[in-house]
């Protein structure tokens, strides 16, 4: 897969395209890239997705705080493994969000000679999100490709969305967010020095330094998959604060502590695969209290991992 990090890099000869911020690649948006594919490959052109960053949200709405669910990295990732043959990563900023619909379509027509469109039953684009699907309908009869609109997909709760999909990574459902994305949700980075207390317990821990825009579960205590060099390996992971220890304020740490694993990763990448909630994180009245604690999360976290 090719990826740009601008519409202006593209120069194309027929294209079959989706638009849309497909942030955490989820169930819905795996129906219109699979479609997308299949046509593309019938009619001998390339499958393209074109998406933004920063999210339209956060330039519109000052959405500041971790809020995707993927990162554009990571969500080259997921599409390139669903079969994408090129993804646009074009900047999104005030100029674009004023753009009427037509405009917009005309210069991606320019760079992407597009023989058809398919999008999501929520699109909209362009300034005031009046390009709904009847303006793109109304462009592709100007300029000759063909548009069809996606309906929504849903489970037993609901339409699946990136909204419902923060929420419940909000209460620490990461199970039922693996389900809506098809894949457990995951974390990204880099093993960072921490101050070893966990060693000391007998549980030595990986402190993941995150992206800071990447959205994070809910405080609490969880069994992951961890993967590092090369490697997976069963984890358990808390998330938070370490009231048991912490006599001030502290900023929410990710730590994850590898089971039948004691190597240095310091300065390795590792990503936490979420799988299951195991409980909230609370203060305990003595360290062997907490230790007591961490064996019981240990034997549950095995008990999740290996069903």
């Amino acid at each position: 897969m090719q990826h740009y990090h601008s519409l202006e890099d593209v120069h194309l000869n027929g294209t079959w395209l989706t638009i849309g911020s497909f942030d955490g690649v989820h169930k819905g948006h795996q129906i219109i890239i699979n479609e997308i594919i299949a046509g593309a490959q019938l009619n001998g052109v390339p499958a393209v997705v074109l998406t933004f960053y920063p999210h339209p949200a956060a330039v519109l709405h000052g959405q500041n705080f971790p809020y995707y669910l993927s990162s554009p990295n990571e969500k080259a990732e997921i599409l390139k493994d669903l079969g994408i043959d090129i993804l646009i990563t074009h900047p999104f900023n005030r100029d674009i969000a004023n753009q009427s619909p037509r405009e917009f379509l005309l210069e991606i027509n320019r760079h992407l000679a597009i023989q058809h469109i398919q999008v999501g039953y929520d699109f909209a684009l362009g300034k005031n999100r009046k390009g709904d699907f009847s303006i793109l309908q109304a462009v592709g009869d100007e300029l000759g490709f063909t548009v069809k609109q996606s309906g929504s997909v849903s489970d037993e709760d609901g339409v699946i969305s990136s909204s419902r999909i923060r929420f419940l990574l909000g209460v620490g459902q990461v199970d039922k967010a693996a389900s809506l994305l098809g894949r457990n949700y995951m974390l990204d980075g880099i093993v960072e020095v921490g101050d070893r207390r966990g060693q000391g317990l007998g549980f030595p821990t990986a402190n993941l330094k995150v992206w800071a825009e990447k959205l994070i579960p809910t405080a609490g205590v969880y069994a992951c998959w961890a993967l590092v060099q090369g490697e997976k390996y069963a984890a358990v992971t808390n998330i938070g604060v370490r009231p048991t220890f912490e006599k001030t304020p502290v900023a929410p740490r990710v730590e994850a502590h590898l089971l039948s694993y004691s190597k240095d990763i310091y300065g390795e990448r590792m990503r936490l695969e979420f799988v299951g909630r195991l409980r909230d994180e609370r203060k305990f009245p003595s360290t062997d209290a907490l230790i007591r604690q961490i064996g019981k999360d240990t034997q549950q976290a095995r008990e999740i991992l290996s069903a």
